[in-house]
């Protein structure tokens, strides 16, 4: 059996997935791994230029796009590795991450997954934590909540120096023992694109593993440049996510109080953003970007959520 088992999931990324996977390669570590990818239905010549520059990745095609579970889930089916990698297309891990964070873990056996400080290209740094979805962190400003309550609301701001237990990470870099995998039986497949890593925390803390931050262990990410491509598509999907999450994990009540409190919150989101657009006589960019995906969202809600709104499959 290998030490590590990376997996990318890419679709029309292709040279930030080369990046990725150069990254992997090129990281200094006596690790016995592997990468494998999993093209979803990109049409950007992926497949043939990873073939032909990393011939010893394991590639999987798929003509249509799988959503980040099932993806990662396919990959997962046939990776060998003890511990098991997802890592954005958009991600690159430093020289020595891989190692020490394998190393860590196997000094931690209640540790189920762990994740890297995620930083700028400019060496910034990014949230790499995040809280379960609730009421508060869903109806109010998140930044505001983690600048009024950063011990409970832990992000950028507080600089970490030693491991830290948090609720769940940001999935960029999600490294997963391989006995959590397979006892929580992969990614929850009913989400297509945003909190899967979340409802995976969430289960692995319920079954007794620890989730940790690592901050030691630098990873660039490119935040959401592949979600960004179709930026109104991205957000339904987001919003999608989060129903589905209150609906598996919360009861009746949180459910109806999230639904109103979403609906109120778009509706004078997309007023004050038309509002805006008229005042600047549709000259900023900015504004004119968040009306179409308020615009969008609106729409999708109107139309009962329909399964073919949103990123395609």
């Amino acid at each position: 059996m290998l030490d590590l088992s990376v997996i990318i999931v890419t679709r029309n990324t292709c040279s930030l997935t080369c990046a990725a996977i150069q990254s992997v390669l090129d990281a200094r570590d006596d690790l016995s791994k592997e990468v494998l990818l999993v093209d979803n239905g990109s049409t950007d010549g992926t497949l043939a230029t990873v073939a032909d520059e990393f011939p010893s990745a394991i590639a999987i095609r798929s003509e249509n796009n799988l959503g980040f579970a099932r993806a990662n889930n396919l990959a997962a089916s046939k990776a060998q590795g003890r511990f098991l990698l997802l890592l954005n297309s958009d991600a690159e891990v430093k020289p020595d991450a891989l190692g020490t964070a394998v190393d860590w873990m196997r000094e931690h056996p209640d540790c189920g997954v762990a994740g890297a400080q995620l930083v700028n290209p400019d060496g910034s740094l990014q949230n790499s934590i995040a809280n379960f979805p609730t009421l508060a962190t869903e109806l109010l400003n998140k930044s505001l909540l983690r600048r009024l309550f950063p011990h409970r609301y832990p992000g950028k701001e507080q600089r970490f120096t030693d491991p830290v237990e948090v609720e769940t990470i940001v999935g960029a870099f999600m490294l997963i023992r391989r006995e959590t995998w397979d006892a929580l039986g992969g990614l929850d497949e009913r989400y297509f694109f945003f909190l899967e890593e979340t409802d995976f925390c969430l289960h692995a803390r319920r079954r007794g593993w620890r989730v940790m931050h690592l901050p030691d262990i630098r990873v660039a990410h490119g935040q959401g440049r592949s979600a960004r491509q179709v930026r109104p598509e991205a957000r339904i999907e987001y919003w999608r996510s989060r129903y589905l999450y209150f609906a598996k994990n919360y009861g009746l009540g949180a459910r109806l109080l999230l639904a109103l409190g979403l609906a109120l919150r778009l509706l004078v989101d997309w007023l004050a953003s038309g509002l805006m657009v008229v005042f600047t006589f549709g000259r900023s960019e900015s504004w004119s970007d968040r009306l179409r995906v308020y615009s969008t969202l609106v729409r999708w809600h109107l139309r009962g959520k329909p399964q073919d709104m949103g990123l395609p499959r």
